[in-house]
């Protein structure tokens, strides 16, 4: 058996238990050892905001039209950032007693096909509790370093840092996508990387990990154009990674940026844009806005830079940076047995995280 947070109706979560199905040939099994918590997207459905709940996307077209909803509640094995230990296998394609990253979902075991379920087995130098990132999470913020190098380079990129190297950087909101954003930036060669947000809290997390920050609530643009000079009427960010999931983050990401400048959006927006002003900076500084989502990497370099090679890139910013982001970004270990009040209570404000793990042993990590 296996227990699986399910999600009954808005603010209605509970674990249930399911049988795991026999484990066939050329299978494996995993026991999941760490399972971490996207405080965006998860709680949308926690929230009854998530847009496939409400319209039904049509993948051909790539639209959300009326119909049946893509998505209905009981909302089951949501999460993409899990770590399992491999108890069973009947594949020389990965070891027993290794740890291996996957996107299951909340769920203490699962039953793997290594030709359908995707896994990164983790190497022996990384701490367990990072390889949370190493398959999904990381991508994503690696996917927006490679949106901007591709901005810059087009299909001549090269490394990862081909957008920031030597170059002055703005990453609004610091959540982990904007933490661990930044941090690739920093390692990527950025000149400068600033981050804004509008808690303190957050934004000392930042700064631990070495990034400069400023507090989005003091309009930051003035300052930080005042201090980024590139020339007579060219001030600004050279390239700006939004982050949060909010539409006023958005319109000040715009305001940070140099003319001609390019915002690269990694938010995931449940409520429309109506706080976003196209008539100003947008339109006066001749900016651009391109979305980096993780469904697709840039125009021409999906030869080149799979998904693989983003959790590459990841562990190689784990391994660098690892210390700070397990000390300072994970805040929270909960027990699968508590998840279901834990996520309840974040999602009603109750409760404040920036990264949580579910875990079966919260003493052993040292909760």
């Amino acid at each position: 058996m296996t227990e699986v947070l399910s999600i009954e109706a808005p603010g209605e979560v509970r674990l249930i238990e399911e049988k795991l199905p026999d484990l066939p040939e050329g299978g494996f099994m995993v026991a999941t050892t760490h399972s971490g918590v996207s405080a965006g997207t998860e709680l949308t459905y926690v929230k009854g905001t998530n847009p496939y709940l409400g319209a039904s996307w049509d993948p051909a077209l790539g639209l959300f039209r009326d119909g049946e909803p893509s998505v209905s509640y009981p909302v089951r094995g949501i999460g993409y950032m899990q770590v399992g230990l491999v108890v069973e296998t009947r594949t020389r394609a990965v070891r027993e007693g290794s740890l291996v990253a996957m996107c299951y979902g909340h769920r203490t075991a699962y039953v793997a096909d290594p030709m359908s379920d995707r896994f990164v087995e983790l190497p022996d130098d990384l701490d367990p509790i990072l390889g949370i990132y190493v398959a999904h999470m990381g991508p994503i913020c690696a996917n927006g370093l490679l949106h901007a190098a591709h901005d810059l380079h087009g299909p001549a990129v090269r490394h990862l840092g081909d957008g920031v190297r030597g170059r002055r950087v703005a990453v609004v909101g610091a959540g982990v996508v904007g933490l661990l954003t930044a941090c690739f930036a920093l390692s990527g060669g950025a000149a400068e990387v600033v981050v804004v947000d509008e808690t303190p809290e957050r934004l000392e997390i930042a700064a631990a990990l070495g990034a400069d920050t400023m507090a989005a609530d003091e309009d930051p643009a003035v300052d930080l154009k005042r201090r980024w000079r590139h020339g007579p009427g060219d001030r600004g960010a050279d390239v700006v990674f939004q982050c949060r999931g909010q539409t006023r983050a958005l319109a000040l990401g715009l305001r940070l940026l140099r003319p001609q400048g390019t915002l690269v959006d990694l938010a995931f927006y449940t409520e429309g844009a109506q706080e976003v002003r196209l008539g100003e900076e947008f339109h006066h500084n001749g900016l651009t806005v391109r979305c980096a989502q993780i469904g697709r990497v840039p125009r021409g370099l999906a030869h080149a830079w799979d998904r693989e090679r983003l959790s590459h890139e990841t562990i190689g910013l784990l391994r660098e940076r690892g210390r700070l982001l397990r000390e300072r970004v994970i805040t929270d270990l909960v027990g699968f047995a508590d998840a279901p009040d834990f996520l309840t209570g974040l999602a009603a404000r109750r409760l404040q995280t920036v990264q949580a793990v579910l875990c079966d042993h919260v003493e052993d990590e040292g909760g």
